[in-house]
């Protein structure tokens, strides 16, 4: 093939280009199509569905929410009083924070309710990482390891 001239403003137009051969290649909505499915089959997984029933029973136990809303109240008083620079008070309200925090961590159903976020966080994040690997050995994806070279020529 010839090679082509910019033309009169230096440019190269689409016509002076040789044709890129998608065929057999995903587009974009083929991918967020994959993505989807992707997230059904999580959605119904074990760690969702366990997560989802330990959401629930916190949310409909009393004892749980009414140390959350304690909690929170005791969050805003204690940036009050820094705000008033009343070191005497936050102090005495963060050992009552740290009372009602131990106090909900020692309910079990909030012990698992916590697990089962960290399982869906790791299940989110093997799907990320193999995805990425996946990815990186396809395009050879740099992983920041070397230093970048000290000029073009390098």
């Amino acid at each position: 093939m010839e090679r082509q001239e910019p033309n009169i403003n230096n440019q190269y137009t689409a016509a002076d280009s040789p044709e890129l051969d998608t065929s057999g290649l995903f587009i974009r909505e083929d991918i967020m199509e994959k993505t989807r499915q992707l997230a059904g089959l999580i959605s119904n997984s074990e760690e969702i569905v366990h997560f989802q029933k330990a959401e629930h029973m916190i949310q409909s136990h009393d004892r749980v929410q009414s140390l959350i809303s304690q909690i929170k109240k005791k969050q805003k008083e204690i940036v009050a009083f820094e705000s008033m620079r009343n070191e005497k008070m936050v102090a005495r309200i963060e050992g009552e924070l740290n009372e009602l925090q131990q106090e909900l961590d020692d309910i079990p159903l909030v012990s698992d309710y916590q697990e089962s976020q960290a399982e869906i966080n790791d299940l989110l994040q093997m799907v990320v990482s193999a995805i990425y690997s996946t990815v990186s050995e396809k395009i050879h994806v740099e992983s920041g390891k070397d230093a970048p070279p000290t000029s073009c020529g390098d």
